[in-house]
């Protein structure tokens, strides 16, 4: 998915997102308020661990109810920056819909390679899938979502295969809702991103969920209006190859956001993104 007339500076700036908004702090600290309202206001566990490393660890909002769907979100910053803690802003919308949420953290880029922090979050998914009843949750109806980063991290959730090499044959993911990622890691790693991305062609493949598709499954894809073009042409080809392989796969508009506050639209029930999802975890 690259223009194959794109210079390295046309490169670059298609996947600079940065340079879609006059400024992304707003934005981050927003992110981090909402989720710091989300903890003083629900009941919640702070800092499950699910792993040994420090960064192995998740904030987890149990359902009101025993066999409740779980929302499991990851968050995005490029795989270099934010946490668990700015990830939890749509606890309240979702959890009053009736499922538990939980924000999975990972450790970060480049101390951590691309492949690492794949491990991790599944390793998260894993530890959700077996602890599901503690958090009200029924471990068939887990929903993965993420943004940006998080998008392709919940992209390689839904990739076959994975489980057996966790003990965990029987996990498998409901549904998932994946916004504004990046699904081809190829002109990641030919970009100015992998400065930290460190990737080579062996690893960009391997994390590609474009070459990767899920088993047939219900599942979301959206990115806003405004995208730096790698955005929005993976998500185009992601959403192609999904529904070829027979996944019952939409595209949920968005008009009026940008790709950092897109995930924000989860914080509003009546939004179209939170309607989708909501509908996919059969609580719409």
């Amino acid at each position: 998915m690259i223009h194959r007339y794109a210079d390295q500076a046309a490169l670059d700036a298609s996947l600079n997102a940065r340079g879609t908004v006059p400024d992304i702090d707003p934005i981050v600290a927003a992110y981090a308020a909402q989720s710091a309202k989300s903890r003083a206001s629900l009941p919640c566990q702070i800092n499950v661990k699910y792993g040994p490393k420090p960064a192995e660890r998740m904030d987890i909002f149990p359902a009101r109810a025993p066999g409740s769907p779980v929302f499991v979100f990851i968050h995005g910053g490029y795989w270099r920056m934010l946490d668990a803690a700015d990830s939890s802003f749509m606890a309240r919308s979702l959890n009053e819909a009736g499922a538990a949420v939980i924000a999975v953290n990972y450790e970060l880029a480049p101390a951590a390679s691309i492949d690492e922090i794949v491990r991790q979050c599944r390793a998260a998914l894993v530890h959700i899938h077996q602890h599901a009843a503690s958090f009200n949750a029924d471990p068939a109806r887990i929903h993965v979502s993420g943004s940006s980063a998080g998008g392709h991290l919940a992209g390689m959730m839904i990739a076959p295969g994975w489980q057996a090499r966790f003990g965990a044959s029987g996990l498998r993911i409901q549904s998932a809702s994946l916004l504004s990622g990046l699904f081809d890691l190829e002109p990641v790693r030919l970009s100015n991103v992998n400065e930290w991305a460190k990737l080579d062609a062996a690893s960009a493949a391997r994390n590609s969920p474009v070459l990767h598709p899920p088993e047939p499954m219900p599942l979301i894809v959206s990115y806003a209006p405004g995208e730096a073009a790698q955005f929005a042409l993976q998500s185009e080809a992601y959403l192609a190859v999904c529904r070829s392989r027979g996944c019952a796969a939409h595209f949920i508009a968005e008009p009026g956001t940008n790709h950092f506050d897109l995930p924000l639209r989860l914080m509003d029930a009546q939004s179209a993104l939170s309607r989708a999802v909501l509908g996919l975890m059969g609580l719409g």
